[in-house]
């Protein structure tokens, strides 16, 4: 069965990653499956909390930016093969309380159609930095 959009690549992830650095949320769902799903680094199950539907993921996206401001993902290095991908990055910020936010993560994702339909998030868990002076 073909597909009407194009494989997900590399050059799809580092667009979808640039996405996330602008804060653009039409862009970063327009990178998603109808049926997305989410699941985040933190929540009370195995998977972190895991977020059904365009509607529930673009909440949890945007959630990040109003958490985190100043939020970025940095130094990025993407794979894919097949229906599957990783995207490694460094997020930054800035806590609440000033504390600076600096840890690596990982997206692991699956691919279906040239959509991205699950995101799942790994990040190391590493004390804030001090606020800036």
């Amino acid at each position: 069965m073909s597909s009407a959009n194009p494989p997900v690549t590399v050059a799809t992830l580092a667009a979808f990653s640039a996405a996330w650095n602008r804060h653009d949320i039409d862009a970063l769902m327009s990178f998603m499956s109808e049926d997305c799903v989410f699941q985040t680094a933190a929540g009370p199950d195995a998977c972190g909390t895991r977020l059904r539907g365009t509607e529930a993921v673009r909440r949890a996206f945007v959630a990040a930016w109003q958490a985190v401001p100043d939020a970025q993902w940095t130094s990025g290095v993407h794979f894919v093969s097949g229906d599957f991908g990783t995207s490694q990055w460094t997020f930054t910020g800035t806590a609440a309380d000033g504390s600076r936010i600096e840890t690596d993560g990982i997206d692991v994702f699956t691919f279906r159609d040239g959509k991205i339909a699950l995101k799942n998030v790994f990040r190391k868990a590493r004390p804030n930095l001090p606020a800036a002076k």
